[in-house]
């Protein structure tokens, strides 16, 4: 019998017992839908979270100042007599302002911008009976050039608003809108009033920004919290940080250099220059590339494991498979009788059982991709989040579900091959 005969009489087979064909597959498409569906999660936020990096900046560095390795007080027994005390970071240990002019002119072929911010306050800022939340943070020119910030009306800072720490600000269109009823003329060249931490503040409006939720917006989507911008010298004014140095910064490289090696590079020239004699602290360097790449691994290690607990109920899918073939032998044995009697191979009896096995399954898998592919997109939609469908996993789940059926429908198979045939044409 040829092998497309094999699949007529196993499709055959099917509409013969609908609801016992349906019944034997329900393993396979639960096990394919639950992989599929948890395969399209993560492959979804694996897409979100490296578009989010991205929108960071994928050739951006994080660094600062993290606590040295503390050499510890070890007995002969092994036992641990260091006390574990950590002093507290004092204005000599921040990154200054001198160090990151030596850093910039020593690599300045290498950077691109400097990004420091200052974080004030969150607050609301109140006109009337209309309100506008708000999150305070001063920017440097370098953050506020990298941003690229498009401006509805008005301008951004100028340098002497920075060298000056003005009192001045750019606000949302989104808050223009809230206290304003949208007219940015009106808004441009007035005072508002802003309560940080029990005091009230004056800024001039200079700038209107247009206002761009982004993937972790939060809160109520007609009064958002957006952002309230400051010249970097005036935010640190209001956090009393004016001269001080810098805890954290970001770096941004060119784009033809190679951030893993370059990380190494800034880590021990700060250390090496500027931290050799401190005490407690040294500078840590994190590169966007590697945290994507652990946020990849960590996303893809918990994937698998689902989609491993999940094809659990694959191998439960293949026994019943296996046992709905051996009640179909049973059943049709005279017919097995019938084919050995009219010459036919045991290698053909055993390929058409093999072939129903893979059809069932296969057949299974398919529903099983389609009903995996509607929940995943499901999920998505609840999360708010675009679905991104992972092709390489739907072939994987056809290919699996071939091989459940050709493994699982091996043993009925070749018993059904070896039946004799005198014996199973006296079968009744």
């Amino acid at each position: 019998m040829l092998f497309s005969e094999n699949i007529l009489v196993a499709l055959a087979g099917l509409r013969a017992n609908i609801m016992r064909s349906l019944l034997t597959m329900l393993g396979i498409i639960i096990g394919i839908a639950s992989v599929i569906a948890i395969m399209t999660v993560g492959n979804s936020i694996t897409v979100m979270v490296n578009e989010t990096m991205q929108g960071l900046g994928a050739n951006n560095i994080q660094m600062g100042i993290n606590y040295k390795p503390q050499e510890e007080d070890v007995s002969e027994s092994g036992m641990d007599f260091g006390d574990g005390y950590m002093r507290a970071v004092t204005d000599e240990d921040l990154i200054s302002q001198d160090m990151l002019d030596a850093f910039q002119e020593k690599y300045k072929d290498k950077i691109q911008y400097i990004l420091l911010e200052e974080r004030v306050a969150n607050s609301t800022v109140t006109i009337g009976k209309n309100s506008a939340n708000i999150q305070i943070v001063g920017y440097n020119k370098d953050n506020i050039d990298f941003m690229d910030i498009d401006m509805v009306d008005g301008r951004k800072f100028l340098a002497r608003d920075y060298a000056d720490a003005k009192n001045v600000c750019m606000v949302s269109d989104k808050f223009v809108e809230r206290l304003y009823d949208g007219d940015t003329s009106k808004a441009l060249g007035t005072m508002v009033d802003v309560p940080i931490n029990g005091d009230y503040h004056s800024y001039y409006i200079v700038g209107v920004y247009e206002y761009v939720p982004d993937q972790f917006s939060f809160g109520d989507a007609n009064n958002p919290t957006t952002t309230f911008y400051l010249p970097l010298s005036t935010a640190r004014e209001e956090t009393h940080n004016q001269g001080k140095g810098y805890e954290w910064l970001t770096l941004v490289t060119t784009i033809d250099t190679d951030n893993d090696s370059f990380s190494e590079e800034v880590r021990d020239y700060f250390n090496m220059t500027f931290y050799a004699k401190n005490d407690a602290f040294e500078i840590q360097v994190i590169n966007m590339e590697s945290m994507m790449d652990s946020m990849n691994t960590m996303i893809n290690t918990i994937q698998l494991a689902l989609s491993v607990i999940a094809g659990i109920s694959l191998v439960v899918g293949g026994i019943g498979v296996m046992n709905i073939m051996l009640v179909s032998i049973t059943e049709r044995t005279k017919e097995i009788g019938t084919r050995k009697a009219l010459g036919a191979t045991n290698g053909s009896i055993r390929l058409q059982f093999i072939t129903e096995s893979v059809v069932i399954c296969v057949i299974g898998g398919i529903i099983g991709i389609i009903l995996g592919i509607a929940l995943g997109s499901l999920a998505m939609k609840v999360m708010g989040y675009q679905a991104a469908i992972s092709v390489s996993s739907i072939v994987i789940a056809v290919g699996f579900s071939m091989a459940i059926g050709i493994f699982f429908g091996y043993y009925p198979a070749n018993k059904a091959a070896q039946l004799n045939p005198i014996d199973a044409l006296r079968y009744e």
